[in-house]
């Protein structure tokens, strides 16, 4: 997919419509929702971040947090595709795309200690970084919510996919 059809990343407080929306997308009450991290397309909630601390106390690491069921299911289906065993390997090989793995990975951390400091997730961050690529969800999140350049497997992630709002809003 083109980078230019994904709009830029548009952090803003999330309004009440936002987080029902959200609440649409996931089937559930929304856990330590901050911030709308990007809009689709079709104006939606399709990343979040969260709280580095949920409201009952429990550390949680992952700072953006995709919502969209049909970016989602596009991210499931890159990783059934095998498409991550490939990350990994290229991981292991390339020292420059190690070098900006790992400064997604710092990215991500600067960002989450910003909000808040939990020492149980110190140094913690999501998807594997820095050291493997573990979730696809995670990598779109973050390359949504931090702009382009930032998570090298998150731009191959939004290059591979189609385009999840063709269809209109995955929620009313």
């Amino acid at each position: 997919m083109d980078r230019d059809l994904v709009p830029a990343p548009t952090r803003q407080e999330a309004t009440e419509s936002d987080l029902a929306a959200v609440r649409a997308q996931l089937g559930r009450p929304t856990r330590g929702t901050r911030a709308v991290a990007h809009r689709c397309p079709c104006g939606k909630p399709d990343v979040v971040e969260t709280v580095p601390r949920l409201p009952d106390g429990t550390p949680f690491p992952t700072l953006f947090y995709l919502t969209c069921p049909r970016a989602t299911a596009e991210c499931s289906r890159l990783e059934s595709s095998g498409l991550m065993r490939e990350m990994n390997e290229r991981l292991r090989t390339d020292p420059e795309l190690r070098a900006a793995y790992l400064k997604a990975h710092e990215d991500f951390l600067t960002r989450r200690e910003a909000i808040g400091h939990v020492p149980e997730i110190e140094n913690v961050s999501a998807g594997g970084m820095p050291d493997r690529v573990k979730c696809l969800h995670v990598h779109l999140g973050h390359a949504l919510a931090a702009g382009p350049g930032v998570n090298p497997f998150g731009d191959e992630v939004i290059a591979l996919l189609e385009p999840w709002w063709t269809a209109g809003p995955c929620v009313e």
